[in-house]
């Protein structure tokens, strides 16, 4: 019986040798991920030049008039009259916590409230910007948890008032006054009238909370909350000093 001629073994490639897709799938994943990490320093560039440029289209000619027109000079000239607006709007602030500065504000909204159409813009807009607000932030003064729409569906919201007026006193029971905003945009939500009985309180701050919302749960806080080293109690086994 003749001997089977056996096949020449098959040549061994480079191990580390990658093939030409799979090239192409790693530039292109290291590509991506450049991307990713540049998008955020990216769009917060172009916003703060939008906004310094928006800025200095609109207020330049007020300030800087009797320059002539160089487009060599406008970056600079929009950069100064965005401080310029800066400025005016935090000496503004200064000037509203005094009688004077009160005084001109009244005028300005009433003189805002005679525009037909615009006062109804001015209001809710107000509204929203008095909500949110540094001096109005104890309204919010609770993050927690609800069943809305239905029983077994929880939805993140605000306790806004525990106090019971007239919507509250009617429903025959104790309700919370509790704000479930929108997700992304906050500005928009549900007012729930929800006994306490329902309603779980959560240890996040407001902020955290907020962030939780826009970012359509994306962020997630820490919990639970680390304990401060000065807080723990002292190893028993550890000799005095």
């Amino acid at each position: 019986m003749p001997p089977s001629s056996a096949l020449p073994p098959a040549p061994l490639g480079d191990p580390l040798a990658l093939p030409a897709k799979s090239r192409i799938v790693t530039v292109r994943n290291a590509f991506i991920s450049g991307a990713l990490l540049l998008a955020p320093l990216v769009v917060t560039v172009w916003a703060f030049f939008k906004i310094i440029s928006l800025i200095g289209e609109t207020f330049r000619p007020l300030f800087f008039f009797y320059l002539p027109e160089r487009p060599s000079l406008d970056i600079l000239l929009d950069v100064g009259t965005t401080v310029i607006v800066i400025l005016l709007v935090t000496v503004l602030g200064y000037l509203s916590r005094d009688v004077f500065g009160r005084f001109f504000v009244s005028v300005a909204e009433r003189f805002m409230h005679s525009i037909p159409g615009v006062g109804a813009v001015y209001v809710s807009v107000k509204q929203i910007v008095d909500t949110f607000s540094t001096q109005n932030r104890q309204l919010y003064n609770k993050v927690v948890l609800v069943e809305f729409p239905r029983k077994g569906v929880w939805a993140m919201g605000f306790l806004t008032n525990r106090s019971q007026g007239e919507a509250q006193r009617k429903t025959g029971a104790e309700v919370w006054s509790v704000f479930v905003p929108t997700t992304p945009n906050p500005t928009g939500g549900y007012l729930l009238l929800v006994p306490p009985a329902d309603v779980v309180e959560l240890e996040m701050s407001i902020g955290e909370g907020m962030k939780m919302i826009i970012s359509g749960g994306a962020f997630i806080p820490q919990w639970p909350r680390p304990v401060a080293a000065a807080a723990l109690p002292a190893d028993p086994a550890k000799p005095a000093a």
